[in-house]
């Protein structure tokens, strides 16, 4: 089977946009499109998730407009965010899709829940919250820190974002980054400096929205997260999968924002029985 880390990169043109993206697994049933994180390109995944859920389920992952290797600028709000990704599953002729959203990507995946409610089928968020979370002011000083840390380290910021600073986390940041580091070729672009900017304006002005009605998002939704996410409190999570008619919750022990990642063997058995439920 094709892998995460030699499938190509393929792209498909939306109102004068291309898009980039790349699939895994056997076509056919509902596909599970992935949704990444703040500053992500399609390069960011964990091969070992995209690979793992990949082995059950038709799996697509895509750069959202002005991301990576696809065209155009990014919008400074989710509620776009949410329209891009909407009309991306849409030109690929899928009527319903079950959706992969980490971090701003969960955030994303909401949008369309709420916007599209037909076209999901079932939704796992993993390292987010919902629109209207407290603290949400904190981000950037959040992330301008960790960036700081990693400048005087010379190392990426997620080894400051997503994983404790104690033996096992940095254990799991430096897997985390050899397996990101397993696809050598026809890779994306880097995240420009205005995506990253645009982001974190949507990201703080969505925590400062007025909170979203989870009650109408009724499909079956898993919540996964560390028990100490710096980005996104891991009691957002809790209360995200409180508000959700039908949602399970996991929180991983030791673990922060990229528990899912620390966790993957742990975690990836769970989407696959999640989305076969």
């Amino acid at each position: 089977m094709t892998t995460w880390r030699d499938t190509p990169t393929k792209t498909i043109t939306i109102d004068g946009t291309s898009f980039a993206y790349r699939e895994l697994g056997t076509p056919g049933g509902v596909p599970v499109v992935f949704l990444h994180h703040f500053t992500a390109v399609l390069d960011d995944w964990d091969p070992r998730i995209l690979d793992g859920v990949a082995a059950q389920h038709h799996v697509i992952a895509f750069d959202n407009r002005g991301v990576g290797s696809t065209g155009s600028r990014v919008p400074s709000d989710l509620e776009q965010m949410g329209a891009d990704a909407i009309a991306f599953i849409k030109a690929l002729d899928h009527d319903q899709v079950d959706l992969f959203g980490f971090s701003l990507g969960g955030a994303v995946a909401q949008m369309v829940a709420l916007q599209a409610p037909e076209l999901v089928r079932r939704m796992v968020l993993a390292g987010t919250g919902p629109r209207g979370g407290g603290g949400i002011w904190k981000m950037p000083f959040i992330v301008g820190g960790a960036y700081a840390k990693a400048f005087a380290a010379r190392k990426d910021p997620r080894h400051f974002l997503f994983f404790p600073r104690n033996a096992e986390g940095k254990k799991a940041a430096e897997d985390y980054f050899a397996r990101l580091a397993e696809r050598s070729g026809d890779r994306s672009k880097s995240i420009s400096r205005q995506a990253t900017l645009a982001q974190l304006r949507a990201i703080t002005a969505g925590g400062m929205h007025a909170p979203d009605d989870l009650s109408t998002i009724t499909v079956p939704v898993l919540v996964a997260n560390g028990d100490h996410d710096l980005m996104v409190a891991s009691e957002h999570s809790a209360d995200m999968a409180r508000r959700l008619p039908d949602a399970r919750l996991i929180v991983y022990p030791n673990s922060g924002h990229g528990g899912v990642f620390q966790h993957h063997e742990k975690f990836v058995p769970a989407v696959l029985a999640f989305l076969a439920a």
